[in-house]
């Protein structure tokens, strides 16, 4: 089992600067690296404070210079949003200045403010097909010239400039739910991406059936799955329920988020209401104790461990809570002192 970090920046108030918030997101990845985590993940998201990310190309550029072992992912690149001779192009110039530690995550993205704003139309089904159309096509571009005329991309012959410095380009990894989505990456030989979210342990389980199944229709080397998850270490029993009081709120923000429902000023969604968050049965705090990885560090690998049985390869520590920037700290402090040894 190998561990990674997966975080962005958040900023949950006006009086918060961003020059701040970056500061404390840099020092996160560097507890990272000097850790010994495999490696970091951030991603890609529009006009919205609650997750900072606009261009992981930027901030995986920088990361490097503060860093030194830890390989560096874009969890996840918003295909759609993105034409192929572009994408190959910037991911490959990314790979060369970092010195071969770009790792590629890709996904179709998920909220509907996203779409409205980037790609006004745009809908969960055809932005899938979009990154389906695009996912492929990297490699041939990495390696010379790829003419292609597609559903949503044409173009004639044209080949990335720079080239990877990695042999054969960054490693490939899609973000992937459904069944025809593990497939698809499984044939194209591309590692997977799994999230569970909120939905526990049954969940995480049948995510790595639906891989294994398209393992199954597979000859070629097997791809990696990692798997993502919100986790917490906490202190003491006491500091479990804190821990999942904050997660409680962060996933009625990111409910609310995910509905678009709620009206958005400044990049920050209208406050919910404490007998709102109460109301919520679904992101109760109890849920999010039981759903997901938090405990003390000696619950916390009993809960991975039950992760590795079923054959996870990656756990990446999901870092964004809503938490202030010491306790996230803190906690990921006690997984890499307390919780990695035990793998």
């Amino acid at each position: 089992m190998k561990f990674s970090l997966f975080a962005h920046m958040e900023r949950l108030s006006e009086a918060q600067s961003h020059s701040r918030i970056y500061e404390e997101f840099l020092g996160l990845c560097t507890l990272a690296d000097e850790g010994g985590m495999r490696a970091i993940w951030t991603g890609e998201h529009h006009g919205m404070e609650f997750t900072i990310a606009p261009n992981p190309f930027i901030t995986i550029t920088d990361v490097a210079r503060h860093t030194k072992q830890v390989k560096l992912g874009t969890g996840t690149i918003i295909a759609p949003f993105w034409h192929p001779v572009r994408l190959a192009g910037e991911a490959a110039m990314t790979d060369l200045v970092t010195g071969g530690r770009l790792e590629l995550g890709i996904a179709r993205g998920a909220y509907t403010y996203e779409y409205e704003r980037m790609m006004p139309g745009l809908d969960a089904w055809e932005a899938g097909q979009r990154m389906r159309e695009t996912a492929p096509l990297l490699r041939q571009l990495w390696q010379g010239d790829c003419t292609h005329d597609g559903e949503f991309y044409k173009f004639p012959a044209t080949t990335s400039a720079p080239k990877p410095l990695q042999d054969g380009g960054p490693p490939v990894w899609i973000a992937a739910r459904d069944p025809s989505s593990h497939e698809f990456a499984v044939h194209n030989g591309f590692n997977v991406q799994v999230t569970p979210l909120w939905q526990g342990y049954d969940e995480i389980a049948s995510l790595m059936e639906r891989f294994n199944e398209a393992c199954n229709g597979y000859s070629g080397p097997k791809p990696k799955i990692m798997l993502l998850h919100h986790t917490y270490v906490a202190e003491d029993d006491n500091d479990v329920q804190v821990g999942a009081r904050e997660l409680s709120r962060f996933y009625n923000y990111f409910g609310a988020w995910f509905q678009n429902k709620r009206p958005v000023t400044c990049g920050h969604i209208e406050p919910i209401s404490e007998k709102d968050m109460l109301d919520n049965k679904m992101m109760s705090v109890e849920n999010m104790h039981r759903d997901l990885t938090i405990g003390t560090a000696a619950e916390v690998i009993d809960q991975i461990k039950r992760y590795e049985d079923l054959g996870y390869d990656e756990y990446s520590f999901w870092l964004d809570n809503g938490m202030s920037f010491e306790r996230k700290r803190d906690s990921l402090r006690r997984f890499i002192d307390d919780v990695m040894p035990a793998f």
